[in-house]
């Protein structure tokens, strides 16, 4: 009879068993690998998959006994890295659907609300419109890509050691949070002089003809030239979006 002890089980496991935990937590975050059509069992497997395929590249990873208080601050510590590799994603998506909620209060539509089960949440259509945009533009730029190079990346720079504490204060996930207004603004900013020049323009036409009725002219020349600018615009989201995930995907694969 064969028999196996638990040093060699555990030198076994442990390549793939602390990889695949980080991985499993940045799918269940991560846009577009945490979408609810995804069945749980296919992000496990695909979780697991990606430990396995990616023991070429990673470093040697400790054995920990599982019985040991290390194991918990092991998994802790896996568990919050991949939450915030994921988070940090998500923050990308979040200063998009912002410059289109802005948007779309300058065009007059954020009445257009409606449920996104996604979010669960209530966004305008604007905004919605603008983060299904930057899902396309997610996968067209391979961002699924970078974000397991992320996770891959981040075995250099948070190695598995069971200080998750540590971790937590080396992310600097602040800097995102920072940049999310910032950046919503960056993204809306052409969108909002374009639409506060018709303003000004519908503006000094009531001056002129005070006999015309504003609002029932101003509504759809500003939806109008909205849609229109919209339209002209929406080719620049790539350079802002793809500088955005490039930032998020810095603060876990280079070393400050």
């Amino acid at each position: 009879m064969i028999t196996f002890s638990e040093a060699q089980i555990m030198a076994w496991l442990s390549p793939v068993l602390w990889p695949f935990i980080r991985v499993l937590a940045v799918f269940s975050v991560a846009p577009v690998f945490s979408m609810r059509a995804i069945p749980m069992r296919a992000k496990i497997g695909l979780a697991f998959l990606v430990a396995v395929c990616a023991q070429a590249v990673l470093p040697d990873q400790p054995i920990i006994d599982l019985n040991g208080r290390g194991a918990l601050g092991a998994v802790a510590q896996q568990v919050a890295v991949g939450l915030a590799i994921g988070f940090s994603v998500r923050l990308v998506f979040s200063a998009v659907e912002l410059a289109g909620e802005v948007i779309g209060l300058q065009m007059g539509l954020n009445f257009a609300s409606f449920f996104d089960p996604t979010s669960n949440a209530q966004v305008s259509a604007v905004a919605r419109f603008f983060g299904n945009m930057a899902t396309l533009l997610f996968i067209v730029i391979n961002g699924h890509l970078l974000i397991l190079m992320a996770v891959i990346k981040s075995f250099e720079r948070f190695p598995v050691d069971g200080n998750f504490l540590q971790a937590l204060a080396q992310m600097r996930l602040y800097e995102l949070g920072a940049s999310l207004f910032s950046s919503a603004l960056w993204i809306a900013l052409p969108m909002i002089a374009l639409l506060m020049f018709v303003n000004l323009t519908l503006g000094i036409i009531s001056r002129v003809a005070p006999q015309m009725n504003i609002y029932a002219v101003g509504f759809p020349v500003t939806l109008t030239v909205g849609m229109l600018g919209i339209t002209a615009t929406l080719p620049m989201l790539e350079q802002p979006v793809l500088a955005l995930l490039q930032q998020s995907i810095d603060l876990f694969a280079s070393q400050r």
